[in-house]
């Protein structure tokens, strides 16, 4: 699924009104008519009291169009005005008038002006600022802002959460509404997805407003939202007269005293993903708890007890993943910096092996064409410095990945792999998986892929996906806290057997015809 900017979303909306030969006032019709149904698809008339707050933009205009679709289906509406600026939108004074001319008269919420009583049982529609917002709202607004919050009641937010600048980081997290659910228009925002921005996001769903969908297939956007039907097509089949050797060998080189479980973890992910044969590559004191504990590995050692101090094997190997438990010691990174001036085969890089290239930035060079970086955000920083915000962030990473060719995956909650100046945000995921060794089993998870032929793009996007997929799978038994990495790994088999499952049609509601009629 696409993420439009705004700029594309305001062509959009301008192609659509020009093609289908309708006006702006139809499209904020249509806008409003969806908000009200899936409103009055949950509601069914309960009185309750609504809250619409309104801007003088068309944001607001399309909270006043969706007052007059309340009042007039009988629902118990107070409309406020938020009068930040003399200058009103001509589809908002449009809709205004609809709405006095049915008996309605909105109050008009100035700077001085007491604000309104809100009780905790009480839905607040806000619709104050919407895709357009680019300078922070005024004092009075954010005071106005937090009295919606202290209130407690049910925040829907219209398109964005007021406040939320859509190109750009929060200025005052105060000044934001922290939106129960957001119904967005068309498409989900970037800003719903990023570490500092997607806390005022607690749910979303998306509107189609029948904006015109060749505009839309045609236009080409910075990121894409990762789900299964964006990655069931890069899925490759096995063939029936196949064995281990048809989906490669993996190598996974790291660990160090104490660390040996990283390289155990990745190591069955890599297995687990699908690679036909897995050596691990560590110090010797790695050999024991290896050939114990995950039979199906081969392993091999250097010379060094507890540590790498020499990287040399004689394999044919598909992909290599190094960093996972790898150590820092100067005898390692030299080791490193070796391994990486002659390494020709797919490679995944993560961990110390990062880290070490943070602090010996001359290795970056030899980085192979196409290597996939798998860092958490304090890696990352170590990588390509500090940022102001989360777009600053991507920014410096599609121009890191650009200079040194790479894919860049960026954990988080919402992993976003950056290749070519473009971003794959994922959807799949939970806060269960932040656990020790979870970021191993996604290098192994990447591994296992780039080994059966997948592009390192591909390898990285599915990979992604499939490691989040998984944990999801695996929370719905554990819950968040006992979520572990070797759950994850649990759960990959029927995170691939869930893609080629068809969703189960719910049974009919025989009520829904009754409720309908009342």
């Amino acid at each position: 699924m696409k993420l439009f900017s705004k700029e594309q979303i305001y062509k959009a909306d301008q192609f659509t009104i020009e093609k289908q030969g309708i006006t702006s006032d139809a499209l904020m019709e249509r806008a409003a008519t969806q908000i009200f149904n899936w409103m009055h698809l949950r509601m069914q008339g309960a009185p309750i009291k609504i809250h619409l707050f309104c801007g003088i933009g068309n944001n607001g205009g399309d909270g006043i169009a969706l007052a007059r679709h309340l009042q007039e289906h009988g629902y118990h509406i107070n409309v406020y005005v938020v009068n930040y600026s003399k200058a009103r939108s001509k589809d908002f004074l449009l809709n205004l008038e609809r709405l006095k001319a049915r008996k309605v008269w909105p109050e008009f919420l100035e700077s001085d002006d007491p604000l309104p009583q809100i009780k905790k049982e009480d839905i607040v529609v806000d619709a104050i600022f919407g895709i357009g917002l680019n300078r922070p709202p005024a004092n009075w607004v954010v005071n106005l802002i937090q009295h919606l919050h202290r209130s407690e009641a049910f925040i829907l937010s219209v398109d964005v959460p007021s406040g939320l600048f859509t190109d750009k980081g929060v200025e005052s997290s105060n000044a934001v509404v922290k939106a129960n659910y957001v119904l967005s228009f068309q498409a989900p925002k970037l800003v719903f997805f990023l570490p500092e921005t997607g806390v005022f996001v607690n749910q979303w769903e998306i509107l189609d407003i029948g904006l015109d969908p060749e505009v839309l297939s045609k236009t080409a956007t910075e990121y894409e939202l990762i789900g299964k039907n964006e990655v069931l097509p890069m899925y490759l089949p096995r063939e029936k007269f196949s064995h281990k050797g048809t989906y490669g060998h993996s190598l996974i080189i790291g660990g160090s005293l104490g660390k040996i479980g990283a390289v155990h973890l990745a190591s069955k992910g890599c297995l687990h993903a699908g690679s036909g044969l897995v050596t691990a590559y560590v110090p010797s004191c790695g050999i024991l708890p290896l050939q114990t504990n995950l039979p199906e590995a081969m392993v091999l050692s250097d010379a060094g007890q507890d540590y790498i101090a020499k990287i040399d094997f004689d394999l044919d190997v598909k992909a290599v993943a190094v960093g996972v438990g790898l150590g820092k010691e100067k005898a390692t990174v030299k080791a490193f910096g070796d391994f990486l001036k002659k390494v020709k085969t797919p490679l995944v890089v993560d961990a110390d092996a990062l880290n070490i290239l943070s602090e010996n930035e001359s290795l970056l060079q030899h980085l192979p064409k196409m290597a996939v970086l798998t860092p958490h955000p304090k890696e990352l920083e170590r990588l390509i410095g500090s940022w102001e915000d989360d777009f600053e962030k991507l920014k410096k990473a599609k121009a890191f990945s650009k200079k040194y060719q790479c894919v860049l995956v960026i954990k988080g909650a919402h992993t976003i792999v950056v290749f070519e100046g473009k971003g794959f945000v994922n959807t799949t995921g939970n806060p269960g998986m932040a656990t020790a060794g979870s970021g191993d089993v996604l290098t192994g998870v990447i591994t296992g892929l780039l080994t059966q032929d997948y592009p390192a793009l591909n390898a990285a996007v599915f990979g992604v996906y499939l490691h989040g997929r998984a944990g999801d799978i695996a929370v719905e038994e554990t819950g968040y806290q006992a979520l572990t990495a070797s759950g994850i790994i649990d759960g990959l088999g029927k995170a691939f057997i869930d893609l080629f499952k068809v969703p189960e049609t719910p049974p009919e509601d025989t009520n829904d015809k009754e409720r309908s009629d009342r």
